[in-house]
């Protein structure tokens, strides 16, 4: 619910969308610092990948045991307080990853770095649905959905890059350190943008309830986030090796292939908040972009393909699945209560944890048996399921309920 009562000057509204993109878009990039620092922490360790996927899902379950009770602290302390403590957290775990002297401390700051990513959604549709007007609403969400996109698309090359000019990953992950912290002094600086002033009557009437987990429609979101999640957290963590060795593609252009995905995932979510505009086609069109990318995912498992085709199929499955996004998170919107918008993000986008850290104990076992064709045909089969889980979607969607005067 916007609770602005009249639309807010364009310069306002841009304000706070770029703030929240920007910090969304670090969140992101601290996801993917990791995973392209798989073989030189894996040669410094002796660690197998299934061990090297365990450090993701680590962090992706303290990320999902923490959305959903970062959505009633957003409600109930206000979001941006919280936006400051989640960039904070994931600056220090950055730190300590880059001082860790064993895989077990590794495991510990994995853990910090997922507790300061759980903040991140409800903070953000916290804000943005309360200080952006509603006729921008739907760019303030591309906006937000690219910028992830960017971060995830930035990290491998930012980590990669510094790791090969220094012949140090601890360097790369102490840059990440101090890149997070300028992005918070950003927010404090910014904070003007960033305030939410809740009706007083909706506020108190929202403090009290857990009707919203009744609702169909929020657990049909959260079982979509997670079948998608399970999807993007392949793609992210193993599937570029296993198109490398599938294709004999050279390791330097492994190393692109996830960056490659992530911007054009930021391009097909231009088209979708255009599409979006009108919200009885969002379904259609996220399975559009999710057909084509089980289709790319098909043809990069059964084909095979020269080193450029394969970025260039990269490319395509990235657009295919960047165009869905902005519908998704209108999907969510339309099933969201007065005054709960931190709780239901919380709870649905705590699905995409859900995934994120099953994905790369799947993924690591297939690697680690040779699976490199399994691993994509499963990607294809997932992007398919998500067809049906978006008509799920579609089918269990209702207009949020009110709460009584």
């Amino acid at each position: 619910m916007n609770t602005l009562t009249a639309p807010a000057p364009m310069r306002n509204d841009v304000a706070t969308i770029g703030v929240v993109s920007i910090a969304h878009g670090m969140s992101h990039f601290c996801q993917l610092i990791v995973p392209p620092l798989f073989p030189w922490i894996g040669a410094a360790f002796a660690l197998s990948n299934t061990e090297l996927g365990f450090l993701l899902s680590v962090y992706f379950v303290l990320s999902f045991c923490g959305q959903a009770v970062a959505g009633f602290v957003v409600d109930r302390f206000g979001a941006e307080r919280v936006l400051y403590g989640g960039l904070a957290l994931i600056g220090l775990a950055a730190l300590g990853l880059a001082a860790s002297p064993s895989y077990g401390v590794m495991l510990v700051f994995m853990a910090l770095a997922g507790l300061g990513n759980c903040v991140f959604h409800p903070v953000d549709f916290s804000i943005l649905n309360a200080r952006v007007s509603a006729p921008r609403l739907g760019h303030a969400y591309a906006a937000h959905g690219i910028s992830g996109n960017l971060g995830w698309a930035l990290a491998p090359v930012f980590v990669v890059g510094i790791t090969t000019a220094t012949g140090s990953w601890r360097t790369a992950l102490a840059s990440v350190s101090a890149l997070v912290a300028l992005v918070l002094l950003l927010a404090w600086l910014q904070r003007s943008s960033l305030a939410v002033q809740r009706p007083r009557k909706v506020a108190a009437e929202a403090d009290t309830g857990f009707a919203f987990l009744k609702l169909p429609a929020v657990w049909a979101c959260f079982v979509f986030f997670t079948v998608y999640a399970f999807a993007l957290g392949g793609v992210q963590s193993f599937a570029p090796v296993a198109a490398g060795k599938l294709h004999d593609v050279p390791l330097a252009q492994v190393a692109i292939c996830l960056s490659i995905y992530m911007v054009a995932a930021g391009a097909g979510m231009v088209l979708g908040g255009h599409l979006v505009r009108d919200p009885q086609r969002s379904v259609r069109i996220a399975a559009g972009g999710f057909g084509v990318a089980a289709l790319v995912a098909l043809a990069l498992g059964l084909g095979h393909w020269t080193p450029m085709i394969v970025l260039m199929l990269f490319a395509l499955m990235g657009f295919g699945a960047g165009i869905a996004g902005p519908s998704r998170d209108l999907l969510v919107k339309q099933a969201t209560p007065p005054g709960a918008t931190g709780r239901v993000y919380g709870v649905v986008y705590s699905g995409l944890d859900v995934g994120m850290m099953l994905a790369p104990l799947a993924f690591g076992a297939m690697m680690d048996a040779g699976q490199f064709r399994g691993i994509w045909l499963a990607i294809a089969l997932v992007l398919g399921l998500l067809i049906l889980t978006a008509v799920n979607v579609r089918r269990n969607a209702r207009p949020a309920l009110v709460p009584a005067a």
